[in-house]
């Protein structure tokens, strides 16, 4: 089944320079990044989007990292796209990444903290996901009553090619 993910190349991912060895990967798996955009992100879209690790006590250092450089946001589709880009990603902790996945060969071994790139764990997450960091591709959709009824992709803002 065709998918939509979300990915972001975190700010060391960008320090280390490895988008085009990152979206190779993608290309090479024949999946396809759609959407590409360098942002700087601010507390309240990490805070939103890191909502269920705010309590920890490890959040503030994951916050002032994720706001200590540029991110690459992007669109990844194709054929179970959600899986396959986790498993291309690998573990969460990059020192249990296996060599081979993106963590793996890039991600800090010593600070978990720093693995380099985030993919969405599941449907609901990407399309939460698409919708925060891609707003420009979203439509709302209204009731009536003008109660929000649902986010959906504007038509032609991403194609998938058959």
């Amino acid at each position: 089944m065709k998918e939509s993910t979300y990915v972001m190349l975190k700010p060391d991912g960008v320090r280390k320079k490895i988008f085009e060895q990152v979206v190779a990967r993608f290309e090479k798996a024949e999946l396809k990044v759609s959407n590409i955009k360098i942002m700087h992100l601010f507390p309240e879209i990490v805070k939103e989007h890191y909502i269920h690790l705010i309590d920890k006590p490890f959040y503030p250092i994951l916050e002032e990292y994720l706001l200590s450089g540029p991110v690459i946001a992007m669109i990844v589709e194709g054929d179970d796209a959600i899986k396959r880009v986790r498993d291309l990603i690998g573990a969460t902790n990059s020192k249990d990444a296996l060599p081979g996945t993106i963590r793996g060969d890039y991600g800090d071994k010593t600070n978990c903290t720093y693995n380099v790139i985030h993919g969405s764990d599941s449907a609901e997450s990407a399309a939460n996901e698409i919708a925060r960091f891609y707003p420009e591709l979203m439509d709302m959709s209204k009731d009536s009553d003008g109660t929000q009824k649902k986010l959906f992709l504007k038509p032609g803002c991403i194609k998938h090619n058959n």
